[in-house]
Formats: structure tokens, C-alpha cells, sequence
């Protein structure tokens, strides 16, 4: 079946970095458009980041745009969230998905667009 497993996830201080990383099973990899989500307690669950087929188009949420950086390797199965400058707002759980789509620059931001979900990380950042 397929699963997505995040790791990378803890706990930091405002300013530190962090790296994401989600392995993808059960499923072929290269055919589908990877996203990052988050949701912080008390708060629906928000579009981060997105990545197209072919890891050529890559799109942000404006509240991530110029600290986090999404990118994949197909080779390895693997999506990844560099994670720069982070603040306390940027705690919450991160996830992880997967979006089929038919064209290798296909990607999306909604979240109801995504097949697939992994179980998710905390990331917590300290003033």
C-alpha cells in the first residue's frame, strides 16, 4: 500500500533551520505532484508548498516565500522541506502528500487535490 513517512521534524530556536523529509512507498513516485501542508493546534490544516512532477515548478505559501525551499529526487522516492529563519508562527505539524497528475509540470495547492497523506511530524519553534 502506499505510505508516506515524514521525518526531520523537533524543536528549535526562532532563527534556526530545519529539513523535512518524506519517503514515499507503494506508489510511482515520478507520477505524482508532492505538497507540504501544516496545521497548528486549533487551526485548519494550510497549503506550505508544493512541487510539480518533474521538480521543475515549485510554488509557496506567501507566509513561507524566501525561508522554505521544496525540492525532490525522484531517484530516492523523497520530497524535502528546507526549512530557513523559522518563527514561532511556523509551529504546528507538518505533512506531507501526494497528487497524481496526468503532465510532468502538473502541480496543486488545494488540498482536497491530494490522493495520498503521511502521518505527519511536529515541528516546534521557541521564541
Amino acid at each position: 500500500q502506499v505510505q508516506l513517512v515524514e521525518s526531520g521534524g523537533g524543536l528549535v530556536q526562532a532563527g534556526d533551520s530545519l529539513r523535512l523529509s518524506c519517503a514515499a512507498s507503494g506508489l510511482a513516485f515520478s507520477t505524482y505532484a508532492m505538497g507540504w501542508f501544516r496545521q497548528a493546534p486549533g487551526k485548519e490544516r494550510e497549503f506550505v508548498a508544493a512541487i510539480s512532477r518533474s521538480g521543475t515548478i515549485t510554488v509557496y505559501a506567501d507566509s513561507v516565500k524566501g525561508r522554505f525551499t521544496i525540492s525532490r529526487d525522484n531517484a530516492k522516492n523523497t520530497v524535502y522541506l528546507q526549512m530557513n529563519s523559522l518563527k514561532p508562527e511556523d509551529t504546528a505539524v507538518y505533512y506531507c502528500a501526494a497528487d497524481w497528475g496526468d503532465a510532468g509540470s502538473y502541480y496543486s495547492s488545494a488540498l482536497y487535490d491530494y490522493d495520498y497523506w503521511g502521518q505527519g511530524t511536529q515541528v516546534t519553534v521557541s521564541s
